[in-house]
Formats: C-alpha cells, sequence, structure tokens
C-alpha cells in the first residue's frame, strides 16, 4: 500500500505513570508490557479475556504484533496511546494483545485468516476482529491510521462499523465463517494421500526456480522489497556440493549463493560498523533497511557466510562472520547465556536514526585522506539516501579504491578498520534501539548452530563457547519436566513449546556435537526427537503439527511444510531426525522424518523453491550423508579434526568423540582408547575403521579434489 511508503515519527512507548496500568503490566513479553500503561484495557490471550467476551457479548479485537516493530510503534502512538481511540474500543470491544513471537500459534492462524479474507498477504501489525463464541475473524487488515489516508478508514470509523456488522449481520457473520472453516479443512486435508515414494524431481525443479528467480544485478531472489532467503541459498549451495560429488559442480547455481551473500554483506543489510543484518532491503540493491536486527534472520546468515568462506577462501565471508559472531556476544547474549530476541528498528522516536550519518559528523571524526577512503568506499561523497541522511553501504569494491587512491590493499584495510572503530565508538553515545531481552527456545536453537559452526570452521573457541552456553541455558531453563517451553525472561519460563523450538534445538545440538562433544547433549538431543515423534507426529497422515498434541485447542491446528523468514520446522525436524537416525543407527528417527516428507510431498511439488528446508531433508533420504566418526584420545582426536574442518563440506558431518565418552551402543561399538580411529559411514553402513593418520588424510583429500576453491566462483 503507498502509506508504508511514508514513515512517521514516534513518541518513546514507555510508562506514563498518572496512568493506570491495564492486564498486560504483569507479562512477560516486552512487546506487552509496552503496551501495558495505554488507556486502551488490554488483556493477554487468556480464558479470562476469552471468557469475559462470551459473557459481555462483544467482539474481540485481537491485536498481534512484536516489539521491534516500526509500523506497531506508530499505530500505537496514533491510536492506542489516544484517550478518544481507547474509550472507543474499550466501549465496543474486548481488546486482547499478543507477541506474535510468544504466541506463533496464534499469528500463523490469523495471518492466515487475513489471506483468506482479503488476498493480500499480511504482516504486523496484525489487527482481526473476532467472534466471542467461537474465535472466528469478522475482518482482518494490518496497519489503520487514526485519521482516513490512503483508501484507508480512520480506526475509530472502522470499529464503530465493525461493531455494527456484529449487531446487526450475523447470519452473513456465520455464512462467512464457515467458508473460512471449510478452506481451513482444505488445508489441513493436503496431506491426506501421502506420497508412496520419495524421488529427486522436486530438487531438480528447486534448482531451476532458484535461477530463474534469481536477481542476476543484484542479488537475491525477489525485486524490493528483498528479504534474505537464507533457506534457498543453502539449498543452492547444497545442491552445488551434490553436483560436486559426481564431478561436474554446478558453478551457476553456486554462483547464485555467494553472489547473494556478497551484496547482502556489502550492501546495506549488513551494519558495517556494529555487525549483524537487518530485516530486509527496502530497495532492490540491499540498500536501505528496516533497520530491526532479529536473532533469526542473523543464526543463519552467519552459518551462510561462514560457510562461503570456507568455499571461497573470500576475507568477506570471513570477516562478515566473525563481525555478526561479535555482535551477537557483544549486545544479544545474557549474562546467564541465553540469546536476546532483537533490537528495535527505531532510536528517539525515528527509525534508523542509530545507524545513520552525515558527511560533516563522520569528516570531522577522521582525518583527510581517511575520510575520503572511507566516503568513497561507504558512499557518503554520494546524494543522501535515506531522509536527508546517509546509510552506510559499499559502493566502490576494495580494489576499485586500491586503484583511485594509489595505495595498497593491506593499506587499505588498516585505514577502513580505524576508521569504523571511531565511528562505532561515536555511535555508542547515542541513544540505543530497543532491546528485546526475552529468550525464545526456538531463535536460540538458530543462532547456536550457527556460533558453533563458526567457532568450529573460524577456528574461534569463545563462539563455540557461547554457543555452548545458550545451549546450557535452554537445558537449564526451558526444559522442565522433560518438555520445552518456548520463553522465558526475568527468571520465569513459560508456554508450551512449539515445533520449532524441538526442531532447532536438536538441530543446534547436532552442529554443537561436531565443535565440542558432550554425551549429555546427545542425551537429550535423542529427548527431544522422542517428544517431537510422540507430542507433535500426524499419526494418520505423517509430518508434525505445528502445536503438540496437548496444546490449547484454536479454530486450526497448523501444519506448516513451507519456510517463511524462518525455515519450516517440518524441514528442520525431518533433516535433524535424519542425521540423528543415522549417527545413531535408530530406524525410528529415520522412519518419522521420511513420513514428513511423504506427506509434504503434495506441497512440496506445487511450490519446490518454497520447501528448501523439506527439500535439504529429501536430499539426505535420498542419498544419506557421509558421516565422519572420529575415536581416540582428546589431543590426537583435536588434531585429526582439526584436518576435515573447513573441508568436508555441506553434505557430511564429522564428530569427534573422545575414546572414554558415555555412549549408546551403537556409537559405543565404533570403540578406540589409546589410539585414534576413522569411521566413515553412509547411511546406516560404515567402512572398517581407518588407524593410520596418512590414509585419513588421503580420504579427505579425495572426498574434496572436486571442490576446489579456485573452481568454486565461476559462473558456467
Amino acid at each position: 500500500m503507498e502509506f508504508l511508503r511514508h514513515r512517521f515519527a514516534r513518541l518513546l512507548i514507555g510508562p506514563h505513570k498518572s496512568r493506570a496500568m491495564n492486564k498486560l503490566s504483569d507479562q512477560t513479553s516486552p512487546y506487552l508490557l509496552q503496551h501495558a500503561d495505554n488507556p486502551v484495557d488490554w488483556m493477554p490471550w487468556s480464558e479470562e479475556a476469552l471468557n469475559a467476551a462470551r459473557e459481555q457479548d462483544k467482539p474481540i479485537l485481537l491485536s498481534i504484533g512484536y516489539s521491534a516493530c516500526h509500523w506497531c510503534h506508530v499505530m500505537a502512538h496514533e491510536s492506542f496511546e489516544d484517550e478518544e481511540t481507547a474509550a472507543v474500543m474499550n466501549r465496543l470491544f474486548v481488546n486482547i494483545k499478543v507477541d506474535r513471537e510468544e504466541r506463533p500459534d496464534l499469528d500463523k492462524i490469523y495471518q492466515a485468516a487475513h489471506s483468506m479474507l482479503t488476498n493480500r498477504s499480511g504482516g504486523w501489525p496484525l489487527t482481526v476482529f473476532l467472534t466471542p463464541q467461537d474465535h472466528m475473524p469478522i475482518f482482518a487488515g494490518t496497519y489503520f491510521p487514526k485519521s482516513p489516508r490512503h483508501g484507508l478508514p480512520a480506526f475509530t470509523q472502522l470499529l464503530e462499523n465493525i461493531a455494527q456488522v456484529y449487531a446487526s449481520r450475523k447470519d452473513d457473520i456465520h455464512r462467512q465463517n464457515d467458508s473460512v472453516r471449510e478452506v481451513f479443512k482444505r488445508i489441513a486435508s493436503q496431506d491426506s494421500t501421502p506420497a508412496e515414494r520419495l524421488g529427486s524431481m522436486p530438487l531438480d525443479i528447486a534448482r531451476k526456480q532458484i535461477e530463474s528467480q534469481f536477481d542476476s544485478r543484484f542479488g537475491g531472489f525477489s525485486a524490493a522489497p528483498k528479504f534474505p532467503h537464507p533457506a534457498i541459498i543453502q539449498r543452492a549451495i547444497r545442491h552445488w556440493a551434490r553436483t560436486g560429488e559426481s564431478g561436474n559442480p554446478d558453478a551457476r547455481i553456486l554462483h547464485t549463493a555467494l553472489f547473494t551473500l556478497e551484496r547482502m554483506s556489502s550492501g546495506g543489510l549488513f551494519d558495517h560498523l556494529g555487525g549483524g543484518f537487518f530485516r530486509y532491503s527496502t530497495d532492490e540493491q540491499w540498500m536501505i533497511p528496516h533497520f530491526e536486527k532479529m536473532l533469526y534472520d542473523n543464526g543463519p546468515l552467519l552459518w551462510l557466510n561462514t560457510q562461503a568462506w570456507c568455499i571461497t577462501g573470500d576475507s568477506l565471508f570471513r570477516d562478515t562472520a566473525m563481525e555478526t559472531a561479535d555482535w551477537v556476544m557483544r549486545e544479544m547474549q545474557a549474562e546467564s547465556g541465553g540469546y536476546y530476541s532483537a533490537l528495535d528498528a527505531d532510536s528517539e522516536g525515528e527509525e534508523g536514526r542509530f545507524y545513520i550519518w552525515d558527511p560533516d559528523n563522520v569528516s570531522s571524526h577522521l582525518d583527510t585522506e581517511s575520510y575520503s577512503l572511507f566516503a568513497s568506499r561507504f558512499g557518503l561523497d554520494r546524494p543522501a539516501n535515506f531522509e536527508g541522511h546517509w546509510h552506510l553501504h559499499a559502493c566502490q569494491s576494495c580494489q576499485a579504491l586500491v586503484d583511485k587512491f594509489g595505495t595498497t590493499a593491506t593499506d587499505l584495510r588498516e585505514r577502513l578498520k580505524v576508521a569504523r572503530k571511531k565511528l562505532f565508538t561515536l555511535r555508542e553515545q547515542r541513544i540505543h534501539p530497543g532491546l528485546d531481552d526475552k529468550i525464545l527456545t526456538s531463535w536460540n536453537g538458530l543462532m547456536i548452530r550457527g556460533m558453533a559452526y563458526a567457532g568450529r570452521q573460524l577456528d574461534n573457541l569463545s563462539y563455540i563457547e557461547s554457543a555452548a552456553r545458550a545451549a546450557n541455558y535452554v537445558h537449564d531453563n526451558l526444559w522442565q519436566q522433560g518438555r520445552l517451553l518456548a520463553t522465558a525472561r526475568g527468571g520465569h519460563a513459560h508456554l508450551n513449546a512449539y515445533l520449532d523450538d524441538y526442531a532447532f534445538m536438536i538441530s543446534a545440538l547436532i552442529e554443537l556435537l561436531q565443535s565440542r562433544w558432550n554425551s549429555q547433549w546427545l542425551t537429550w538431543a535423542q529427548e527431544l526427537a522422542d517428544v517431537l515423534i510422540k507430542q507433535f507426529e500426524d499419526t494418520e497422515n505423517g509430518g508434525f503439527f505445528f502445536t503438540s498434541h496437548d496444546h490449547e485447542q484454536l479454530i486450526q491446528r497448523s501444519k506448516v511444510y513451507s519456510d517463511d523468514a524462518i525455515p519450516s520446522g517440518n524441514g528442520i525436524a525431518a533433516e535433524s531426525l535424519l542425521i540423528l537416525g543415522y549417527l545413531l543407527a535408530e530406524p525410528k528417527y529415520i522412519e518419522a522424518a521420511e513420513r514428513c516428507l511423504k506427506a509434504a510431498w503434495n506441497s512440496i511439488n506445487q511450490a519446490a523453491i518454497s520447501h528448501c528446508s523439506l527439500l535439504e531433508a529429501l536430499d539426505l533420504a535420498l542419498e544419506p550423508p557421509s558421516i565422519l566418526i572420529l575415536r581416540g584420545p582428546s589431543d590426537e582426536l583435536m588434531d585429526w579434526q582439526h584436518v576435515s574442518v573447513g573441508r568436508m563440506l555441506c553434505a557430511s558431518y564429522v564428530f569427534a568423540i573422545p575414546g572414554d565418552a558415555q555412549l549408546p551402543p551403537s556409537l559405543a561399538e565404533k570403540s578406540s582408547t589409546d589410539t585414534t580411529r576413522a569411521y566413515l559411514c553412509e547411511g546406516l553402513r560404515c567402512s572398517p575403521p581407518i588407524s593410520s593418520r596418512e590414509e585419513w588424510e588421503a580420504l579427505i583429500a579425495d572426498s574434496t579434489a572436486l571442490l576446489e576453491p579456485a573452481s568454486l566462483t565461476q559462473q558456467g
């Protein structure tokens, strides 16, 4: 919509002591607490709120958002902080506020309902009006202005109209709700006829779709706005690796991944002073982002940039990965170990204010030559690109600057490094964007995976330690009585966990086990996998529901196969169960993953590129990965493991297990105490042990000979 192109300043949302607090004041969500002093009589989603709607026969106004959401702030300032608007809301509705990050189950359902009613994609804030009896949608939208604008009614006008519709047109509402229920029923039946067998055709289709949707000029896989799509990038890299194993690496598909990562890392999507990626780019060139930083973006992008460095040896990817990991440890990790959720897009009431610059401000803190280099590199010598100010993005390559200024690459890098450090120190004196300090299990899983992988491949023990601390935090605080909880803040953990929580944590533990073996983590991964199958699997058709069997009953029980900003829980679950099944020689995990793939088969074939996480699992199901198991004394073990690090890419897994580790029988039989032995397994078949260091190095060399970095960046 046109109005979305306009930007509004907002006042900082903070407590007004003159106002009484509503029923959000005892919540843990920073987003809900932002609204605790609104004059709106907000209630959290609860039996109390739902009962109140039924008893008063008032429709529910359901408002869903998150703390870092710019447009949520705008609507809050315009309407929810306004006494007159609040009075209308309180008179006509029972008002419920939901943090979409704490309650993704509700968000998925009502985003789908919004799409059904409007034939448009949704977003946040999500505004949905529900019947009080059965919580079916009457009307849905996103942001609504306080005054009529751009074809949208004033919010109070909308409120009056919805209340009138509910009072006078209940038959029409019932008919609409029947239609919505029918659509939900059709969605639920999409996997009622699982495939009998799996095949590779969706992998080939996805490869064609990736290349056809690739923006060869700027990178990425869509027009503006541009999102990172890490699942697509990972699929492209895996496809390249698989073709390399057969002796004919697909350089063109690798190019789509590496070029996209390069453009994102060089552009304004990346914070060139503090590290970390912003949510998405508002333009096709990756220049101007939507400025919030989300943990769930940065975990996968950390993993991908690390892998890109392993493939190419390009320092850009290494530096991007390290600066992202450093930012996470500096700003996003609690002393207790868990990772925080997000940084706001706004500060001092303005979107992006913390990150933007003016040339005069920069030049006053750098010497003349350094400023010239910095300005040429990051666009300060060009017209302003963000509301009369400058957001840093790499306009010229380092090589171009070397030629332009007659310097050396080493001198250029050092000068830019010093300049960036000075400006970072200066920026730290500004008022920071708000921090959402709740700890989400699923997002922690994504970041643990990224940090563990980066630590192993970049030989940085602090990253591995960071990942281990986060994993231990989740285990000690969010794993209670054999079940996961979804979120924690201020020492209080709550909410029944979702599929993503289990799937992402299993995946994280598999990555962490490759970086630092801990038999307790393996045991926990098994326990998580067992609960996942028991509580989430559709026993009739296969696949995994988003909510557990004992979860609160809602108007729909979602089963999500496609990737979104976050990879599909079904895809990560299937992939993780396969790896765990192959590692432990445990058929029940492999069979559950295969049932999931067969259940999702129709959905995959309708839009292969939207199911890249499931395609990763399909790839492993059709061609089991190489799993290298090293056993022996700890000192030798590390040396052998180091040989494989950075070489065994994509479809290979390496576990270095001390000889005295306590293991399940299938792993314990691969034993060695006084000397190091290597076991190469593919699927459930393992080769005889290798005890010769020379033989081990030859095996590694043979497995990677076709994937030498010198040939990787060719476009074909």
